[in-house]
């Protein structure tokens, strides 16, 4: 071999290992950019969707009234002289509860008697005058006019008669005013004037609960009432003693709602109550809200798109998410009620559904990798 063709060949091997090692810096720059153009994928935590029959028990905390209430009060004015009844007593019809002081009432009933007696006297007067002079005219021995006269008479004394007896009638009934009867069966809850005191009429004196029926009274928030169902069965039970329980029936729901709480009063008519049920005793009742098949997912798995509810949904082949809208049947607290969209089955991004974009790879969280 000649030196120049030893050199020769040494030159096609450097330039051969010159080319190799750029070859080979080239493909690893291919590698590390490939690598980084290929971002982790990004992990999310998830539940998966189950469908099933939803619905929500309502339960709020009341107290035991009396269906019927009536209030008793003096027809007339005056100072009351005596009590004989107490709160918590029970009352039965024409039973005496309070008396006014009856003397101008029985001044006023003497007046009237003898004023009546007077216009009977009158009347007495009248009528014997008209009979003289009926006979007399029959005979031809008066005029017309004077029995006219008569006749006259005699119907102004009747009338001063009937009015004086209707005079009477007034002051007996005042007299009687001035006693006090209970009108129902119940128990007094309250009252409102103690003896001494001059009282007007009309004005409460005895507050009587009827035991007629009982009910349940609840402030119920305007959300509850607009998701209840027609005509719910309630069932009541004594906050003190769960195992006494009953059912009920909304008979009364305030049209308006209470200024102050924003609530509105109902009343749940209790069916045959028990005797522990007692008045002002505190109790729970629970209400089930309308059920129906409808898919719960957390709430923090809802997000918007395009200005309608969506949630992430993660293929389980491929491991990448999509968007989905669903409509939204009710808001519960820490969770939603989806009407559609969702079949069942599906697996929802609950954390993290703000950083992610259609397609994107995702890795589970607490999944087995």
């Amino acid at each position: 071999m000649t030196p120049r063709t030893f050199d020769q060949n040494a030159g096609r091997g450097l330039a051969g290992a010159l080319l190799a090692a750029a070859l080979t810096t080239f493909l690893a720059g291919c590698q590390a950019e490939i690598k980084a153009s290929a971002p982790e994928p990004r992990p999310v935590r998830t539940v998966t969707a189950g469908k099933g029959e939803v619905g929500e028990t309502v339960i709020l905390t009341g107290q035991i009234m009396a269906e019927n209430e009536a209030s008793l009060a003096f027809r007339i004015g005056g100072r009351m002289i005596e009590r004989t009844v107490e709160v918590g007593d029970h009352v039965e019809p024409d039973q005496l509860l309070a008396k006014l002081d009856p003397q101008d009432e029985l001044n006023a009933l003497r007046s009237a008697q003898a004023a009546l007696s007077a216009a009977e006297g009158q009347l007495v007067e009248a009528r014997n005058t008209f009979d003289r002079q009926d006979t007399l005219l029959q005979r031809g021995f008066t005029t017309k006019v004077l029995f006219d006269q008569a006749q006259q008479g005699l119907r102004t004394a009747q009338s001063r008669v009937d009015d004086a007896q209707a005079q009477l009638q007034i002051t007996e009934d005042r007299v009687t005013y001035t006693q006090l009867k209970a009108n129902v069966t119940g128990a007094i809850t309250a009252r409102g004037a103690e003896s001494g005191e001059v009282v007007q009429p009309g004005q409460m004196i005895f507050q009587v609960a009827r035991h007629d029926g009982r009910d349940a009274v609840f402030d119920v928030p305007a959300q509850v009432i607009r998701s209840a169902p027609p005509n719910p069965k309630i069932v009541v039970t004594l906050t003190d003693d769960p195992s006494v329980t009953a059912e009920g029936r909304v008979r009364q729901v305030d049209p308006q709602a209470d200024p102050v709480t924003r609530t509105f009063r109902v009343r749940v008519s209790l069916i045959n109550p028990a005797a522990a049920m007692r008045l002002g005793a505190t109790v729970t009742g629970r209400m089930q809200l309308e059920s129906g098949s409808g898919v719960t997912i957390p709430a923090s798995a809802l997000t918007r798109i395009d200005g309608q509810p969506a949630v992430w949904i993660v293929d389980p082949s491929s491991l990448t998410v999509s968007l989905h809208n669903v409509g939204v049947q009710r808001f519960d607290p820490g969770s939603v009620v989806l009407s559609d969209g969702l079949a069942g089955g599906e697996i929802v991004v609950t954390a993290g559904v703000q950083a992610l974009h259609p397609g994107q790879k995702v890795s589970l969280l607490g999944a087995p990798s």
